[in-house]
């Protein structure tokens, strides 16, 4: 289901600076939490993670900016970043993903195009935002090309 091979290098890399990280996603609604906790020793990296599907609960738990949330239905780099940042707070982990953003397209606009907004943040405060874009139908299949593109980036970043 998830790509092995990032897998192991993101969990390598984690481990050896010994640093840990934790998720806050709607979009892939867990895989992503998911994805770390199949890691080998998660354990020893991965904080925990936090599902939150809708703007109540990302202003409520993660600190989101309800006014910002409310003008663009929670979807926007703007907004991952601010659950990239209430989530590394929350848990107290070096690093924090956040992501949020559409598998499916809203009822009355099927033509919608599926992307999501992510955030990857770390606490010295390199903070990456980004947008991944599939023109995939399946939404499963979706959610899995997000978190390998979140994984792919977060293996770019702990790289350097």
């Amino acid at each position: 289901m998830f790509n092995e091979h990032l897998l192991k290098q993101v969990a390598a890399r984690l481990q050896a600076r010994h640093e840990t990280i934790a998720v806050a996603e709607s979009v892939t609604a867990g895989l992503l939490q998911a994805a770390f906790a199949a890691m080998e020793n998660a354990t020893v990296f991965f904080q925990g993670g936090m599902t939150v599907y809708n703007i109540t609960q990302k202003v409520k738990h993660l600190q989101v900016n309800p006014i910002t949330a409310i003008r663009c239905n929670a979807v926007a780099e703007e907004i991952a970043a601010q659950m990239a940042m209430g989530i590394l707070h929350h848990f107290g982990s070096h690093w924090g993903i956040g992501i949020t953003g559409y598998a499916a397209p809203l009822p009355g606009h099927e033509d919608q195009q599926l992307y999501a907004c992510c955030a990857i943040v770390n606490k010295p405060g390199m903070l990456s935002t980004f947008t991944l874009q599939t023109g995939i139908a399946e939404p499963l299949q979706v959610q899995l090309f997000y978190v390998d593109g979140i994984m792919q980036k977060l293996s770019a970043l702990t790289e350097a």
